[in-house]
Order: structure tokens, then C-alpha cells, then sequence
């Protein structure tokens, strides 16, 4: 039986879109392979995607008994939270919306067959 090791990040303060190009540098990968990369990338949603595998590692070898050498990061996404709207006020009266984004991160971790 496949057993899923899960981890979930919320109100990521990165717009969901960003934050999908850096997951797809570490999808498919086994998890210390995936945590290096991410160590070393120089995008700002890199540290808590991060933090949500190293959360899903420490959960699997906590919880289940499962060494961090066998995992693989399974299923990875982002998906949209909520968007705060601020208001900036612009030339001639005019109103400019200002759309801080955020996202929910899920990892899914699962041992090598």
C-alpha cells in the first residue's frame, strides 16, 4: 500500500504563479536532491517551498518511520489564496489597485518503488 506524506503551507505571501515556476524545478525529484536545489535557487518563493518539503521529510521519518533516502516529492502544487487589495491613488483622481497575492503550497511525498 502507497502511503502519502503530506505537508501544507498557507497565505504564502508569493503569487501562485511564481511560485509554480519554482515547484517545477523539483518535481519528480527525490527529496534531498529537491532540497539542494532549492537551496540554491535565487528566487524568493525558493525559502518557504523549502520549508514545506523539509516539513513533509521530518513528517515521513516522524510519523511513519520512513528514511529520507527513499522519498520522492510525489505531487507538488500551488494553488491561489486569497489577493489583499490596496489602494494607491493615481494622476487626475484617478484609482490604482495595488493586488497582493498569495498562495497554498502542498507537497505530497511518497517512498520509492
Amino acid at each position: 500500500m502507497e502511503t502519502d506524506i503530506r505537508a501544507h503551507m498557507s497565505f504564502v505571501p508569493h503569487s501562485a504563479q511564481k511560485v509554480r515556476n519554482v515547484i517545477d524545478l523539483v518535481r519528480g525529484k527525490p527529496v534531498q536532491e529537491a532540497l539542494t536545489i532549492l537551496k540554491f535557487t535565487n528566487k524568493a518563493p525558493a525559502d518557504p517551498i523549502y520549508k514545506v518539503v523539509f516539513s513533509a521529510m521530518s513528517n515521513a521519518e516522524e510519523n511513519f518511520g520512513v528514511s529520507r533516502d527513499d522519498l520522492v516529492v510525489y505531487r507538488i502544487y500551488a494553488n491561489e489564496a486569497p489577493t489583499r487589495k490596496w489602494r494607491r491613488f493615481g494622476a487626475r483622481g484617478r484609482f490604482k489597485p495595488w493586488l497582493r497575492r498569495s498562495s497554498h503550497i502542498t507537497v505530497v511525498l511518497r517512498e520509492q518503488q
